[in-house]
């Protein structure tokens, strides 16, 4: 089935990275390091770039953080990570952006909820001091709404009307219209505060799938800029995996979505980067974007009694995302290859040979031969322990790399 036609939306400029207007949907995350702390957001902002974040945004919430920006900005040019950095700014954002020009001058991006930039008409002067400074400076801004911070006015406002109108909403659909008029409202006075239409992206996120796609549904209707898409408090692991996914996926099948985070709370001393490869697992799901190879497995069954195929796989699927980043620079194309580790005779070599290289490890009571396919083709026979067919098969790896994927 051919994918959806995206959604027409206006080109905006985030520190060299074009974002909307038909360009490829960019990957973006956040640290969850005190900024203040240099060393630390340094590691985790390359590692998050390492991994395939195309925007890094960090946490601009106290005098410390403002005057970290700079250095931090500076220390990942030298490192050679041009991904343009972003600040999230909530409550005191005007005020940290006026003190610290420094701070506005180094990001490239400035993110405002403006459910908290204040209330009554301080709120529309707040706001408006925060575009008027990224006019200043040239940056754009993202208007980011959230479920959780909503302007309490406006859905006071619209539930009263749904009483004395009778209309009859739910107070989930209440929430739903506000989340997108605040969008809206905040865009207006956005550019009138003289930001340009191309300097402007808009999310609303909120924490239920149903609830995400019949907000963006609506947004994608009543504008054309540029949409950051995600599941806001998407939960941890498989929870936050699915939930993101269910809704991501089906906006994304509908070409709405312009850049995208999935927002996955970390274990206790977690990996960060498991929402990259999430985001960018996702859009190579969708066939919309290429990241890294793919790494085809069987889940096993009772044939296959043995780990080795799951140890392998996971061998594998760690070794692709160690040596992407130099594949990467090396080699073009080679995100598109596709590996298969299979566990038995009933898929396995059928997998291997649809794959670019492909190794059919034994099932129960079957021979210990692991065949392996490339381009469809037996290519040799491995054996031994698992350590020998995991250097075996990681060097017939590197030799496919070398041969087909063109240096650049």
């Amino acid at each position: 089935m051919a994918a959806a036609a995206r959604h027409q939306t206006t080109s905006a400029n985030v520190g060299g990275v074009r974002v909307g207007g038909g360009a490829p949907i960019v990957v973006q995350s956040m640290c969850n390091t005190d900024t203040a702390d240099v060393d630390s957001t340094l590691k985790q902002c390359l590692e998050l770039w390492q991994a395939g974040s195309e925007l890094l945004r960090v946490t601009v919430n106290l005098p410390e953080a403002a005057e970290a920006v700079p250095s931090l900005k500076r220390r990942l040019l030298l490192a050679g990570c041009t991904a343009p950095l972003i600040g999230d700014f909530h409550y005191n954002g005007h005020i940290l952006l006026t003190k610290y020009p420094k701070c506005a001058e180094a990001l490239d991006k400035y993110r405002i909820n403006p459910g908290n930039v204040g209330t009554g008409k301080r709120r529309d002067e707040q706001f408006s001091t925060i575009c008027r400074i990224a006019v200043d400076h040239g940056k754009p801004v993202r208007i980011g709404v959230n479920g959780g911070s909503l302007n309490q006015d406006l859905v006071m406002r619209k539930m009263q009307e749904n009483t004395d109108k009778d209309l009859g909403l739910t107070s989930e659909q209440i929430i739903n219209d506000c989340m997108v008029i605040s969008a809206l409202e905040s865009t207006e006075l956005a550019l009138e505060a003289g930001l340009r239409t191309d300097q402007i992206i808009i999310s609303c996120k909120v924490s239920r799938p149903n609830d995400l796609i019949a907000v963006y549904r609506d947004l994608a209707r009543k504008t054309a800029q540029p949409l950051h898409l995600g599941l806001t408090e998407a939960g941890m692991g498989i929870k936050g995996l699915v939930w993101s996914a269910s809704a991501m996926g089906v906006l994304l099948s509908e070409g709405i979505g312009d850049t995208i985070r999935i927002s996955l709370t970390p274990k206790p001393g977690g990996d960060r980067r498991e929402e990259v490869y999430a985001s960018c697992e996702l859009l190579q799901a969708l066939g919309l974007r290429a990241f890294a190879p793919s790494v085809t497995a069987c889940p096993g069954c009772g044939r296959t009694t043995s780990t080795t195929f799951q140890e392998l796989a996971e061998r594998i699927q760690d070794y692709i995302r160690e040596m992407m980043p130099a594949w990467k620079a090396r080699h073009e194309g080679v995100e598109t290859m596709t590996l298969a580790v299979m566990g038995c005779v009933v898929n396995g070599p059928g997998e291997s040979k649809a794959a670019n290289i492909g190794i059919s490890l034994p099932g129960t009571g079957e021979a210990p031969t692991c065949p392996v396919y490339i381009d469809g083709q037996h290519a040799t026979t491995l054996r031994g322990s698992y350590d020998e067919l995991s250097h075996a098969f990681r060097a017939l790896v590197d030799e496919y790399v070398a041969a087909k994927y063109p240096r650049k």
